[in-house]
């Protein structure tokens, strides 16, 4: 079980959420019966599009990041990489999940070092295990910088929400590129890759 930990507990999660629907529907009456449709969109939508469509969002900023071209096509990319965005997304969300229900502390801890699980899905093309592990690699002596980045975020994004919400939008922008730019960065100094010198 130590040994394959990760899959084992992916196997679990995904058994759990074809399984939950199931278990609503044996209320009685109709009212079960339309909690367990609600629930199947509600978990389909969640689960089996939102990730393409996110995963897809943070290799376009990456590409900005890197002055790469920036194709809107890319938006749907992530269904050539279907499967794997799928369980990456349900594994991370899975062990944040585990860490708030058992103590607030490890769900913060375990959000700060798996943030970079879908960059690395989208750039490095990981499978969901292997992202697990090396987002937490990479983000060893980075969490600080992380949870800091965290905590500036949810503050820009309530100043975007003062503002009429028309501020959410470049909150939101502003937010994926800094994340971005830190996998980059962290990335650089993981390859050994040294960092451009600023223009003169």
């Amino acid at each position: 079980m130590k040994t394959y930990f990760l899959h084992l507990f992916l196997v679990v999660m995904v058994v759990a959420i074809l399984e939950s629907p199931l278990k609503i529907m044996q209320h009685d009456g109709n009212l079960g019966w339309a909690i367990f449709l609600s629930s199947i969109f509600g978990l389909a939508y969640y689960f089996l599009f939102i990730p393409i469509i996110k995963f897809a969002a943070d290799l376009m900023f990456i590409q900005a990041v890197r002055g790469e071209k920036i194709e809107v096509e890319t938006i749907l990319i992530g269904f050539k990489n279907y499967l794997n965005i799928i369980l990456a997304n349900l594994l991370t969300v899975a062990i944040i999940g585990l860490g708030f229900v058992a103590i607030l502390i490890p769900g913060i801890i375990f959000a700060c070092r798996l943030v970079f699980v879908s960059y690395l899905v989208m750039d490095k093309h990981l499978d969901p295990i292997s992202a697990v592990e090396e987002s937490w690699r990479m983000t060893r002596g980075h969490g600080w910088r992380i949870f800091w980045m965290g905590i500036v975020s949810f503050f820009i994004v309530i100043a975007g929400l003062i503002m009429l919400f028309v501020g959410v939008i470049p909150a939101a922008m502003w937010i994926n590129a800094s994340f971005a730019s830190l996998y980059q960065a962290v990335l650089n100094e993981t390859e050994g890759i040294p960092e451009p010198e600023p223009a003169q």
